[in-house]
């Protein structure tokens, strides 16, 4: 082609360019060399140059723009976007089929079985055609806009290839590493001596929430879609059909799928994908199984994490075998000792596993765990590694069982276990460096103040030049302090600064969590701050108040009345408000559910699939309470794995107790 002279072709340069991108990136088969490809993109680039006039945010130059000088900004989700409920096995499978049989009444539904991806969930939005905003799940409620950085993937087109486009047409997908880009990336950072990715999927995340677009584009991103969101009027009316929609708009989806009728053939396809997932370019971890109708999704509905009409079916965790060559103990914030397992580092789904969790000393000594012993382990929901088993018949005629040490590693002060409880803590609260440092993590972290650019090492490193040493001093730093951090440039200076600066405006549960209230979780703190409404009030509280509020026992209100009794403790929240902390109480919206109306919850242990939030919140949401203690005015124990010694105490006192699948069926 030659250099456009109108308008009309220039629009044509764009739409050729555009071709070739989806042959290249989608259809792995391009139908020009990479050269003539350049001379096209180069005409372009200087057409635009004479007639910036015509340029516009379709066009394929458009995608790397100018980096944040934030956070990225929040946007509220116009119908959620739900994570799936899992299944691990063909029992599972089969109740979701009964239930979906039974609830829409119809003997042979039809459902749309898919590949799992194992990236981060996204939207995008197309206004006539136009790429407009990129979204991630964030909450389900409200996600970050990544816009920015989404325009750097190749794959995505900016302008969708189709005559009459919808004038609004969301779409949901996600994004992702390729194994081929990670492996290059990762041998990049050995080279340079950098920590290395442990996984695409945490290398897609980091990617996408980068500041500069253009050090986003470096990563090579790609994206899938496979659904629809806010989004009516479409000529669809299958799941199957809205694939064949998505690749009509010229969209990247995943060709490996299939219609089931029957448990059979659900299966028949979960065996495919799986002999498949080994050669695949990108991570899976199960499979998608869709009712196919979309009316009968519409009628199915939804819970307030997941949609009724689809469930995932998890492969079953990935095992490796390695040695145990010695424990080790970490000190948290609070103070309690939790006992690490240092391994002979061994290669486990995608990372390279070193230390695996075990929990606390009575974990331990359940399953016998000895330095030297061969054990399994696995990654619970694929994320976190744990010991699952011992291999008793390799272990040595001298070997010992390991017990808890009477000191704490880290300060030396004697450790204390209270009667009742696992918890083994060294009682060195204000003395013990560790706990400091975690204490100020724990503030600074997602469910406290969400300082998401001020991470443990930038902490160690502030504490180390004597710029932090309470929780107000990150409220005093400034530009002259951050650049001598080890590297801190002008840009990651100004977004440290305005993370701390957003971080004021915080709701005030979160504020009485990130303070770190001993006996304090999710669950009272909401209760605290719904009697108290401001800081100022709860302090003001006394015994006979807080004892009045349904869920708090005697240990919790002796544990906050300690708190704001002690003079530093109130000096620092004084300090902090005189910064600009401004701590606000949240309304919250409530459907009120029978199961869940006035009754009072406690969480213990790690669910298989809800975080501890999602289940907070799932409780709350239907007009329930949750606190962090059992006592006699506790309804219901929700129960996950390690659960410890309130799991006992709720079997003695005869407390309902539930697992998530059971808790899940009443949402």
């Amino acid at each position: 082609m030659h250099r456009p002279t109108s308008h009309t072709e220039y629009l044509a340069l764009c739409k050729e360019i555009w071709s070739h991108n989806r042959l290249y990136y989608q259809q792995h088969a391009p139908q020009v060399s990479d050269k003539e490809y350049d001379r096209l993109y180069a005409l372009l680039e200087q057409c635009e140059k004479d007639h910036p006039e015509w340029i516009f945010p379709g066009s394929p130059t458009q995608r790397v723009a100018e980096g944040l000088s934030g956070a990225f900004p929040t946007v509220a989700h116009k119908s959620p976007m739900l994570s799936l409920s899992n299944t691990y096995n063909r029992e599972e499978v089969q109740d979701f089929i009964q239930r979906v049989k039974k609830l829409l009444e119809i003997p042979d539904p039809v459902f749309c079985c898919e590949l799992k991806m194992d990236g981060i969930a996204i939207s995008a939005k197309y206004e006539n055609g136009i790429f407009v905003q990129g979204t991630t799940r964030g909450d389900g409620k409200t996600g970050d806009d990544v816009t920015i950085n989404m325009r750097t993937i190749q794959s995505l087109p900016l302008q969708l290839p189709m005559d009459n486009p919808p004038a609004i047409l969301e779409v949901r997908g996600e994004v992702f590493m390729p194994h081929s880009v990670f492996h290059q990336a990762n041998a990049a950072k050995a080279a340079q001596s950098e920590e290395l990715w442990a996984n695409p999927r945490n290398a897609a995340a980091g990617s996408l929430k980068l500041l500069d677009p253009k050090e986003a584009a470096r990563r090579k991103l790609s994206i899938v879609f496979y659904g629809l969101g806010n989004t009516k009027g479409l000529p669809v009316k299958t799941q199957s059909q809205v694939h064949d929609f998505l690749e009509k708009c010229g969209l990247p989806t995943l060709a490996l799928r299939n219609h089931c009728k029957t448990l059979e053939e659900i299966f028949d396809f979960a065996r495919k994908v799986a002999d498949a997932r080994p050669t695949l370019p990108f991570d899976i971890d199960g499979i998608v199984i869709k009712l196919d109708s979309l009316e009968g999704q519409q009628h199915l509905g939804t819970t307030a994490k997941a949609p009724r009409w689809a469930v995932a079916y998890k492969f079953a965790a990935e095992q490796a075998t390695t040695k145990i060559h010695a424990i080790t103990v970490q000190v948290g914030r609070t103070g309690v000792l939790t006992p690490v397992a240092e391994l002979d580092p061994v290669k486990l789904a995608g990372s390279t596993i070193a230390r695996a969790t075990l929990h606390n000393y009575d974990e331990i000594k359940r399953k016998d765990i000895r330095v030297g012993d061969l054990v399994t382990i696995e990654k619970g929901g694929d994320v976190i590694p744990k010991v699952v088993g011992v291999d008793l018949s390799g272990r040595g005629e001298h070997s010992k069982p390991w017990h808890m040490p009477n000191e704490c590693p880290v300060c030396g002060t004697a450790v204390v276990q209270v009667q009742g409880e696992v918890a083994v803590r060294c009682p060195n609260t204000k003395g013990c460096p560790e706990q400091q440092l975690r204490r100020l993590f724990h503030f600074v972290s997602k469910g406290g103040m969400d300082i998401d650019t001020l991470g443990e090492k930038v902490l160690e490193q502030l504490i180390q030049k004597g710029f932090v040493q309470k929780l107000p001093d990150i409220y005093r730093l400034n530009a002259e302090q951050l650049f001598q951090l080890e590297g801190f440039k002008q840009k990651s200076v100004e977004n440290l600064l305005n993370a701390i600066e957003t971080s004021k405006k915080v709701p005030l549960t979160r504020f009485l969590l990130a303070l770190g209230i001993k006996h304090v979780g999710e669950g009272i703190a909401e209760l605290l701050a719904e009697k108290s409404a401001t800081i100022q009030g709860l302090s003001a509280l006394t015994t006979q108040d807080l004892l009045s509020i349904d869920g708090i026992g005697e240990k919790v209100a002796e544990s906050v009345l300690s708190f704001f009794a002690d003079s530093e403790h109130r000096e620092e929240i004084d300090e902090l408000l005189s910064l600009g902390v401004n701590p606000i109480q949240e309304t919250r919206q409530i459907q009120y559910n029978p199961f869940f109306q006035n009754k009072t919850f406690v969480i213990t242990g790690t669910l298989p699939t809800l975080s501890r939030q999602e289940a907070i919140e799932a409780i709350k949401s239907r007009g329930g309470k949750v606190t962090d203690s059992v006592t006699k005015k506790t309804d219901c124990l929700l129960a996950g794995e390690a659960a410890g010694s309130k799991l006992n105490k709720a079997q003695l006192l005869g407390i309902e107790i539930i697992d998530e699948k059971t808790f899940l069926s009443y949402c």
